[in-house]
């Protein structure tokens, strides 16, 4: 842990939206593909999302699919997460990890990690 940096979590009602967002700690840091992941209270850490680093395609968990849009802005060495139609069983800290190859949905396949960032979505 420590490469990469989320941002943008935070409170939020019940159907709402947010934006969470992720940066390496240094410039030149590039993955092949990156994702998503997320731990709720009192379990484990599961797949959210992974993109490739053309941004082109991307694979989701079916409990987001149609909801959340992951996406990647290469000149800014970004990688985002947006989410709509917020729900609480989306309360959980959310990481963003890097990958050596697309469609990674398990935890050993991700070499990079950030620290999380909380999301708590309620009425």
């Amino acid at each position: 842990q420590g490469q990469l940096v989320e941002s943008g979590g935070g409170w939020v009602q019940t159907g709402g939206s947010l934006r969470l967002a992720c940066t390496p700690t240094t410039p030149t840091f590039r993955s092949y593909a990156m994702g998503w992941f997320r731990r709720a209270p009192g379990k484990g850490r599961e797949f959210v999302a992974t993109i490739k680093l053309g941004g082109g395609d991307a694979f989701y968990s079916p409990s987001v699919e149609g909801r959340f849009t992951i996406s990647r802005d290469n000149a800014k060495n970004t990688m985002y997460l947006q989410m709509n139609s917020l729900q609480p069983e989306d309360t959980a800290v959310y990481y963003c990890a890097a990958a050596r190859e697309f469609a990674a949905v398990l935890e050993y396949e991700y070499y990079a990690w950030g620290q999380g960032t909380q999301v708590t979505v309620s009425s």
